[in-house]
């Protein structure tokens, strides 16, 4: 999912590309989205983006003379899973551009649109950054360094370090990849206490004796968990592209897939935190891991076995067999919902969390009483068997 970096990037992207462009007409919103409408209509406009954290901030600001007249309004967008901007010809807009700003006449029309597949990205108006979400890890290092040490006694800092990375709160603009990366590479446990990691950074005072070149140098080669929540993130910048992407697809994606060291790579580890988020480590998960649970190590393509050698998957169930499953339990269809109904920011809020699983209920007949069930000696066992997921 989009994080600080991707954020970043995006609005190096709507600078770039729109920074010579004229924008005119009302902003349009697709029918489906439930995000706010956006009240602007102007003859000739431009569109600039700055990102903070887990924010961009869009700002259309009218040209002198445009009609009618309209002071610049911002907007600040939050990209939940899947969220982008694209440019695009007018008459080639996306499937799921939900929200889209016009280029004025003359010349063809181009479309700078918002795209957000998986629906879970938000907009408000009025260009405020979010309440409560701290200084940006990116842009605002010194801030945020002194955020997170000044605030230790914080509850959020009892959880894991894994968990603790996520709160936007202290860590805006690092979530599920940067954890890992950043973890990774100082060879800390996730499940370790986050207070317990963190204290000894108050503590860290370089020798009065170095000279201001060997304290930089110090720095760079032995960076501790915070600089490296500044410095992990500039490195995916630095990549270009549009950094997080899925394993395959567009040559965007592939600087960043080369770059990671860590998340989702053959040999490593994985677990569930708290909140149903899969945190990716090698070796001890350390001692806060969820008890009960056994982490997953991911094989490497060589050790898979080959397309003749695997043995077939069970083929799943069809709707007729769940239907007869669902009528011998006689237990109500559950949809699920699309959308979480509030979100926190003491875990990566763009990501809906998990549900907890709850107590199966049996529906009466409307008689009041159940008909005998009918038992075939020949019929195999419907009940599933455990899962767990993945």
């Amino acid at each position: 999912m989009p994080e600080g970096p991707e954020l970043h990037l995006a609005s190096q992207f709507v600078n770039e590309a729109c920074g010579a462009l004229v924008f005119g007409g009302c902003v349009e919103k697709s029918s489906v989205s439930r995000n706010p409408e956006v009240p602007f209509e102007s003859s000739a406009y431009r569109i600039s983006a700055s990102a903070r954290g887990k924010e961009l901030r869009l700002i259309l600001s009218p040209l002198p003379g445009a009609q009618p007249p309209q002071e610049p309004l911002a907007l600040v967008f939050r990209f939940g899973m899947s969220g982008s901007f694209q440019l695009v010809p007018r008459e080639e807009l996306p499937r799921h551009a939900h929200l889209r700003f016009y280029t004025a006449p003359p010349g063809p029309q181009l479309a700078l649109c918002f795209v957000d597949v998986r629906r879970f990205g938000h907009w408000d108006l009025g260009g405020k950054w979010q309440p409560g979400r701290g200084p940006c890890v990116l842009q605002e290092y010194e801030q945020f360094r002194e955020n997170v040490l000044r605030n230790l006694a914080d509850k959020a800092f009892d959880r894991p370090i894994c968990e603790a990375l996520l709160d936007q709160r202290f860590f805006n603009g690092i979530g599920n990849y940067l954890r890992a990366e950043i973890l990774y590479r100082l060879k800390i446990p996730p499940f370790e206490k986050a207070r317990s990691v963190l204290e000894a950074l108050q503590q860290r005072r370089p020798s009065l004796k170095l000279t201001l070149s060997q304290k930089i140098k110090a720095k760079l080669q032995n960076p501790d968990l915070l600089e490296l929540c500044h410095s992990v993130p500039k490195e995916v910048v630095q990549l270009g592209g549009k950094g997080y992407g899925s394993e395959s697809g567009e040559e965007d994606f592939a600087a960043f897939r080369a770059w990671l060291r860590c998340y989702g790579m053959p040999g490593m580890s994985s677990l569930q935190d708290r909140h149903g988020r899969t945190i990716w480590f090698q070796g001890d998960p350390g001692p806060l891991a969820p008890k009960g649970r056994k982490s997953r190590k991911k094989k490497s393509k060589a050790t898979q076995p080959s397309p003749e050698n695997r043995v077939e998957d069970p083929s799943p169930p069809s709707k007729a067999l769940s239907r007869t499953r669902r009528a011998k339990r006689d237990l109500p269809e559950r949809t699920a919902t699309q959308r979480p109904e509030g979100t926190s920011l003491q875990q990566d809020p763009e990501v809906p969390t998990v549900p907890k699983k709850g107590r199966r209920k049996g529906r009466q007949a409307a008689s009041g009483h159940r008909r005998p069930r009918k038992v075939k000696a020949d019929t195999p066992s419907l009940d599933p068997e455990g899962t767990s997921a993945s």
